[in-house]
């Protein structure tokens, strides 16, 4: 059986927390518990999940807000890249693969928001954190982001089947969640065919 995707929403800022789990062996992966970390255990206390792991698409304050009170509560260990949380307990890099049950989520580096920010790849779908928004995309202009980086990220991102599902970080656009088709046709930071373009719009 598929891993199973719950969105879980969290927070003040609009933010989504995730929950991925196997509905085989009922152990869980729960990314970014973020501004309203009860929100996503009680996700999984609903589902008779248990949360192994604890993963972060990157280390800003909103999305890791509610760390400690999840790996608190249910003893998982934290799984992040080093450039944005080199103190986690699982360091994460392009090609890592955390087994959740029966299943395995697959992390690709996607810097430019921050330079640790991580995608999670689960079949058929991916969680984008900051990089990726439905019809937008995450800042390029704050501390350790890189444009050039992010430009890069998000062409690799549209490079997936039409397909795919995305899972945003936040709620910013129209319906919360996507595919790579619908962001391709409305994304207009996906539709900039150079660098130079998709400079003018995310910087101008």
């Amino acid at each position: 059986m598929p891993l199973e995707i719950v969105q879980v929403r969290s927070g003040r800022m609009d933010n989504f927390s995730y929950l991925i789990f196997c509905p085989e062996t009922r152990e869980g992966l729960g990314i970014d518990p973020s501004l309203a970390p009860e929100n996503l255990l009680e996700a999984a206390r609903e589902r008779d999940v248990k949360i192994l792991i604890v993963a972060n698409t990157h280390g800003h304050g909103d999305h890791i807000g509610g760390n400690a009170l999840v790996l608190s509560e249910t003893g998982a260990r934290l799984a992040a890249h080093p450039l944005d949380l080199p103190g986690a307990d699982i360091l994460l890099e392009e090609g890592s693969e955390l087994t959740i049950g029966n299943g395995k989520v697959t992390v690709f580096h996607t810097p430019g928001h921050s330079p640790g920010s991580i995608t999670f790849y689960i079949p058929g779908s991916l969680i984008t954190g900051d990089t990726l928004f439905v019809t937008a995309v995450g800042r390029a202009d704050l501390s350790g982001s890189d444009p050039e980086a992010l430009f890069a990220s998000l062409r690799r991102l549209a490079s997936f089947p039409p397909e795919t599902r995305i899972y945003p970080g936040h709620d910013y656009g129209p319906q919360p969640v996507s595919t790579v088709a619908y962001e391709k046709d409305n994304n207009p930071y996906l539709q900039c065919q150079d660098l130079e373009s998709f400079l003018r719009l995310r910087l101008g």
